[in-house]
């Protein structure tokens, strides 16, 4: 391993929790290999297509190869899924005044917006059939019309892609365009989920230890061993953005200055709240625990604490939802409107539907 491998993140990394996963480590064997490739194919302008699962760094890599491609233009990030598909084309390619109810003004589009740089496509496989076809010819042509016009405008757009689903299925099954996929796979890069490179797990967890700690003010615990482990030996269903979470997780519960595995959050793990900290009671319910560690948070005189717990609980409730809002409204017995305020005010959820999330470059360390 290398000592200090290549860590990605995105600016602005003191943003609050979100849903995405915000730092990448090529320190794994699996990863350096993957590195290697991403250097070879970065300087070219072919169209490139990520495979991942969610949370494993799709947008991050898609970043690194657009700082690496020299290009001069923007980085623009885009997530299919979140397209409203009445306003899709208008996204996309931007549209004129008066081109329909509400086009008040003129406005262009996402790949209007990403002249000379790259337009990254997240979950690609959500794009409407009617959408993918134009998005074809946009590939083809490399010029866009937007709606309510008849001229073409050029585009110099590097077009990158992702998609945690088998988009060969999604062709099979009439979801999506054959033609299209040939034009978009040119260039793959796979991206493995954390369980297939551990090598990564622990530098990982090293980062996200020191950026919480900071953000918390606290002085950075140590790893037990049976942290360690038990870190090493679980799966990772939600890949990085969960490991984020339990590390932000562990460091709000431990106690004397290292994390123990009792700490440690996991999904489908076999229970630890039974383990609490010295002088807890072991059979009380889980609101008193959490009761005896906010005494202890009071305590520490912590800045920022509601803010910090609303989203600890937020973020909680959208992981174990399966990250619907529909499922995670109800756990927490609020509307889903309700959620939607809190998420957007926490950073985790983007407002794609109403409006483009320009975003800068990733920074490589």
């Amino acid at each position: 391993m290398d000592a200090n491998p290549t860590l990605l993140s995105f600016p602005g990394g003191d943003t609050p929790l979100s849903i995405r996963a915000k730092a990448a480590v090529f320190a794994d064997q699996t990863s350096r290999a993957l590195l290697q490739q991403l250097e070879r194919i970065a300087p070219s302008t072919m169209p490139v297509l990520v495979i991942g699962e969610t949370g494993t760094g799709k947008e991050l890599i898609a970043r690194h190869i657009h700082q690496l491609s020299g290009r001069k233009g923007p980085f623009v990030a885009v997530n299919c899924g979140a397209i409203s598909e009445q306003l899709a084309e208008s996204e996309l390619f931007g549209h004129e005044a008066g081109a329909f109810t509400g086009a008040i003004a003129r406005r262009e589009g996402w790949f209007e917006a990403a002249h000379h740089g790259t337009l990254f496509l997240d979950e690609i496989g959500d794009l409407p059939l009617p959408l993918q076809v134009k998005l074809l010819r946009v590939l083809q042509e490399g010029e866009v019309v937007r709606v309510g016009a008849r001229k073409p405008i050029p585009v110099d757009v590097r077009l990158l892609a992702a998609t945690n689903v088998d988009l060969g299925d999604a062709v099979a099954a009439g979801h999506f365009r054959l033609d299209l996929l040939y034009r978009l796979n040119i260039a793959q890069l796979r991206l493995p989920p954390l369980r297939e490179r551990r090598g990564d797990i622990l530098p990982l967890v090293e980062y996200f230890i020191g950026r919480y700690s900071q953000r918390l003010q606290m002085e950075q615990p140590l790893l037990s061993d049976d942290a360690v482990q038990a870190l090493l030996d679980y799966a990772w269903p939600g890949n990085i953005r969960e490991l984020e979470n339990v590390v932000h997780f562990a460091l709000l519960v431990a106690s004397a200055g290292e994390i123990r595995a009792e700490h440690l959050k996991l999904a489908g793990a076999p229970t630890r709240t039974t383990a609490q900290p010295t002088g807890a009671d072991v059979h009380a319910p889980p609101l008193a625990v959490i009761g005896q560690q906010l005494r202890a948070l009071f305590a520490s005189g912590q800045p920022g604490l509601y803010n910090e717990l609303e989203q600890l609980i937020l973020s909680e409730a959208y992981r174990n939802s399966g990250y619907n809002q529909v499922r995670a409204a109800a756990l927490l017995g609020i509307s889903r409107n309700v959620l939607r305020t809190l998420l957007k005010r926490h950073g985790m959820l983007r407002d794609s539907e109403s409006a483009p999330a320009w975003r800068g470059a990733a920074v490589a360390a």
